[in-house]
């Protein structure tokens, strides 16, 4: 195994605290501290981007952190500037992490003359210079198709696994939901993680944002129920969901959403749920009011990413941190104190 000691974390704006946090973790595990490199990433007054390394990269390998979550076009840009400026700066390797991938959901034509806007945001990626994405549930499995370099895409379910079993004691009182037909995958790989069963609520919708019905195929009566879903935008479809649900007979609704990125109305919708808990990851910086909300909890993707990293750079295996039992105890101490 090669040494990791030319390795360097940078970050932009997009969630400087999970960045901070990887680099801490990193730290741990390394026996030495690590820290974000030096550097700016400032606007001018007219908004444009500016960026600046103070430290020498030539030679390094180097990661940026930087989510493309809200605002989604100014952290693009961020990543993109600061992957040339170390380009520019003759860093062996660059290493795009974005625990959030903007614009995901855009993955394919959905009517005529309409873009494929997540392939436009791999393409520029890849123009920039950057040799490797690091991620985490990506909204279309087929987005790392969009690239031609290694993308190496985490998942939030392990992780979630752990907390289920730490939070929820009886897993055959439980069931997992994929709150509609596209999910199933997912849902069902979490329900066989934590040996529950499997329920999907089938969702029709007269447009954008607008459902015009939802049914559920499954038996929920008695159940505690556990909403399975990589993104939370604007809450509506999930509010739905419980509240079928708790019709349906189930005793409590719970949810895990990989990418918690309550826009818009989504606070107050939650807050007004038949919705118990919502367990979303830090993949996206949260703002003030949402790490207050009462029904929010949040669990942190650091360890995950700093493994990553780590494995990333001494070219060991990333699938490894797919199972349980590799992450067990590197989120042992986490769960200890919870």
């Amino acid at each position: 195994m090669k040494g990791d000691t030319n390795m360097k974390i940078l970050s932009g704006n997009g969630n400087r605290p999970l960045a901070e946090a990887i680099a801490r973790r990193i730290s741990v595990y390394r026996g030495g501290s690590v820290g974000i490199a030096d550097a700016r990433v400032e606007r001018f007054s007219d908004k444009e981007i500016f960026v600046e390394v103070f430290e020498n990269v030539r030679g390094e390998d180097v990661f940026i952190v930087q989510p493309t979550s809200n605002p989604a076009n100014d952290n693009l840009m961020e990543l993109l500037i600061m992957t040339d400026a170390l380009r520019r700066s003759s860093a062996r390797r660059v290493t795009a992490v974005i625990p959030y991938f903007g614009y995901a959901r855009q993955d394919r034509r959905t009517s005529a003359r309409t873009p494929i806007s997540a392939k436009l945001v791999a393409n520029l990626i890849e123009k920039a210079g950057v040799d490797r994405v690091l991620t985490m549930d990506l909204h279309a499995g087929q987005i790392q198709g969009f690239f031609d370099l290694p993308v190496d895409n985490l998942y939030a379910a392990p992780v979630f696994a752990l907390d289920i079993r730490h939070h929820f004691q009886n897993a055959e009182g439980l069931m997992v939901i994929s709150p509609d037909v596209g999910g199933v995958v997912r849902a069902r790989d979490l329900a066989k993680r934590i040996g529950a069963g499997l329920a999907v609520v089938d969702k029709r919708r007269a447009g954008p944002n607008e459902i015009e019905s939802m049914t559920v195929i499954g038996e929920v009566a008695g159940k505690t129920c556990l909403i399975v879903d990589d993104i939370c935008d604007t809450a509506g479809t999930l509010c739905a969901a419980a509240k079928l649900l708790r019709e349906e007979g189930a005793t409590a609704v719970h949810a895990y959403i990989s990418h918690g990125v309550l826009s818009g109305p989504a606070l107050e919708r939650l807050g007004g749920s038949l919705l118990d808990t919502l367990v979303v990851t830090d993949s996206i910086e949260h703002s003030a009011a949402v790490r207050a909300a009462e029904k929010i909890r949040v669990v942190s993707v650091a360890p995950l990413f700093a493994q990553a990293i780590l494995n990333v750079g001494n070219d060991t295996s990333v699938s490894s941190l797919f199972r349980e039992d590799t992450l067990a105890p590197i989120y042992e101490a986490h769960y200890r104190f919870a």
